[in-house]
């Protein structure tokens, strides 16, 4: 088997753990003297622990270009989601052909296929795209079974039990 195969990675599924996934990628690959880019689909506006960690670790960029929370926005921020969508879907698509980079994630773009920020066809044409030795990480739930198809490893996270459902809220070092 070669080494310099790059692969297709989704993380998806209901359950909490697909971004943490794929910063795990980002940090193992970082320490491997890998040059990592995490483009954030959906998160924008807040600081999170990981884009604070990032600007610690040269080699390893984040970029949160969403505008926040989707899923209740009404009809007034549709389009500011739409419009950032499209801003990153056009920044992936420099930098996934740049040579720039070993480790693409794509953090939460599944999502934005979900509430329609982007088409199917998007994420298919990004995966034509990606360089033979790019590995490519794409998260977000509810996965269309044309990029599974196209993926190398695909793994679906579960939710069992979740602090949420007790009235928990987000936590400092886990949600965020």
């Amino acid at each position: 088997m070669s080494e310099s195969k790059g692969l297709v990675i989704i993380f998806t599924g209901n359950g909490k753990g697909k971004t943490t996934a794929s910063l795990g990628m980002a940090l193992r690959a970082w320490g491997q003297g890998m040059k990592v880019l995490v483009i954030q689909f959906i998160k924008g506006g807040w600081v999170y622990g990981e884009l604070l960690a990032s600007k610690k670790l040269e080699g390893l960029e984040m970029r949160p270009m969403g505008e926040g929370f989707v899923k209740d926005a009404g009809e007034d921020k549709a389009a500011a989601h739409r419009a950032a969508a499209q801003k990153a879907l056009e920044e992936t698509r420099k930098e996934i052909v740049s040579g720039k980079w070993d480790l693409l994630i794509l953090d939460e773009i599944i999502y934005a296929v979900g509430f329609k920020l982007l088409r199917e066809e998007d994420l298919l044409e990004l995966i034509a795209l990606k360089p033979p030795a790019m590995h490519l990480v794409m998260t977000g739930r509810n996965a269309p079974e044309s990029i599974v198809d196209k993926a190398d490893l695909v793994t679906e996270m579960k939710e069992i039990k979740h602090p949420y459902r007790l009235g928990i809220k987000a936590q400092k070092g886990v949600e965020y």
